[in-house]
């Protein structure tokens, strides 16, 4: 996150206000969570890092990886990450095989950067809406995956990255005026519709705020109808909802009269009439 002054507009500079900022927000997102503490650092002045390649970075130093390996709840829906040896070119080739989706090679390779692996060649395949990619690599010391943990962390790291920046839930997309509190405003409306947001993109252009988010509700099901018309009413119909379920078509309520004849003129099997020959 990138935060101004409010009255100034500019990179905060005052280092016990960053403090006070950084101890209020280590207990907020430590929670119930008494025996480990949130990973956090705080910077000063402009950063040429890219921002989304920085939340990989985080993201594999607080061990996400070791997480979402214990945690998945299908494992049918996992992507499909393997590792192998090319002993003759001194090789590892890492095979990838997911749902396609914007911005996978994007993770994928930014991942084995990060790593510390070079890509040397590389075959990359999308057909509908499921991805092939291929890589063969080496470590930044020359040589190939000389061990099954270095494999291991490599799937799990990769897999990570992939389920990352997954979609769950009703995609939300906010475009207002940006004003202190808005994103506080935002969240609070979403707590009170009990809804958890399982995935943001927050920028500002300008004087627009630019918000987009994937909501669903507390129990991690769909958001329904009344929700959403409660939330375009707090917030405001400048708000666009996409992945919305289309609603159930009501059923045809038949009469009494119908349905008695529809059964007298309903075909019976040759059995039931006597005519099944044995």
């Amino acid at each position: 996150m990138r935060v101004t002054d409010e009255d100034s507009r500019l990179a905060i500079a005052d280092t016990e206000r960053l403090e006070r900022i950084k101890e209020r927000l280590s207990y907020l997102l430590r929670g119930g969570n008494l025996s480990r503490g949130a990973a956090m650092a705080v910077s000063s002045g402009t950063s040429a890092m890219h921002t989304e390649r920085r939340l990989h970075q985080m993201m594999l130093d607080d061990g996400d990886c070791e997480q979402l390996h214990r945690h998945v709840p299908n494992q049918s829906q996992r992507p499909n990450v393997t590792v192998r040896n090319w002993n003759d070119k001194d090789y590892s080739v890492v095979t990838i095989r997911c749902k396609d989706r914007p911005k996978l090679l994007f993770d994928t390779v930014c991942t084995l950067t990060d790593l510390h692996y070079v890509v040397f060649h590389a075959n990359i395949d999308a057909n509908d809406d499921q991805a092939y990619q291929e890589f063969y690599v080496r470590h930044v010391n020359g040589s190939p995956m000389n061990n099954e943990a270095e494999r291991l962390r490599v799937i799990q790291c990769l897999e990570a990255a992939i389920e990352r920046r997954v979609s769950e839930g009703v995609k939300l997309e906010l475009c207002t005026n940006d004003k202190v509190g808005l994103l506080s405003e935002v969240t609070r409306i979403f707590r009170e519709n009990s809804l958890t947001v399982t995935r943001a993109e927050v920028s500002t252009r300008g004087k627009t705020a630019v918000n987009t988010f994937y909501v669903r509700n507390s129990a991690g099901e769909t958001v329904d109808q009344k929700t959403i018309d409660s939330i375009r009413e707090a917030i405001g119909h400048n708000i666009q909802v996409k992945g919305q379920p289309e609603p159930a078509e009501p059923q045809k309520k038949e009469s009494p009269t119908w349905f008695l004849f529809a059964n007298l003129f309903r075909p019976r099997s040759l059995y039931s009439l006597g005519m099944f020959m044995r």
